[in-house]
């Protein structure tokens, strides 16, 4: 499946541009910083692992197509902000990118959850994890950046030594079939949490920070 591709089209043995119409802000700034001197492979592949090792939490305020950059001052996020990143730092590299949505349920994931945030995790209704799937070489890729590493210790998948052209594991066990959306569907997309969910989120993320020696 080819897709349109927004700016310009690495070839393997081109480096990645510093410039141009499609770079803004913050995103540009980092672009330019994780891309420098790097061919089309080494690029993608450094972006991919700088996503991947941002914190990993659910931050309510930059879960939408229009907040999710502050991701890169806030210094953590969820697997939503940090695949809108991914994506749009993976057009500038000229890799067409269409996201991809799998329904989960958090009570299913194999981790050491305390009893109230298990009983939490039970409360909560089947949820959405947000990947990405990019068109490498003619084929579409599963890109998943969503683990950071320090999380492998409570046995999750953290995806590592990507060759930049292999598909990736998931976070957590799909209940549903994949679903694909062009990003120009998702552009005013805002996530809205009731109050069980911001419960469970902000004690999940404590709690994620106490796994990682933080605080």
């Amino acid at each position: 499946m080819l897709l349109p591709s927004r700016c310009w089209r690495l070839d393997e043995g081109q480096e990645a541009p510093q410039t141009g119409e499609c770079m803004t802000n913050s995103i540009d700034e980092k672009f330019r910083e994780w891309t420098r001197s790097r061919r089309a492979v080494a690029a993608r592949i450094a972006v991919f692992e700088r996503i991947r090792d941002i914190s990993y939490a659910v931050i309510p305020g930059i879960n939408s197509a229009q907040h999710y950059s502050r991701i890169l001052t806030v210094g953590k996020g969820s697997c939503t902000p940090k695949h809108f990143l991914l994506r749009d730092m993976y057009e500038k590299l000229g890799l067409p990118v269409l996201y991809v949505v799998y329904p989960f349920r958090w009570s299913d994931l194999d981790v050491d959850y305390s009893a109230h945030l298990r009983r939490l995790a039970e409360a909560m209704p089947v949820s959405y994890h947000l990947a990405c799937k990019v068109e490498i070489q003619g084929n579409l890729v599963l890109v998943d950046a969503t683990v950071d590493s320090p999380l492998k210790r409570l046995g999750l998948p953290v995806n590592e030594n990507w060759d930049g052209f292999s598909n990736m594991l998931l976070p957590a066990t799909p209940v549903g079939e994949e679903q694909l959306y062009h990003p120009a569907e998702v552009h005013d997309y805002e996530a809205r949490y009731d109050d069980v969910s911001l419960e469970f989120f902000s004690r999940m993320n404590a709690w994620l920070d106490r796994v990682r020696g933080v605080g």
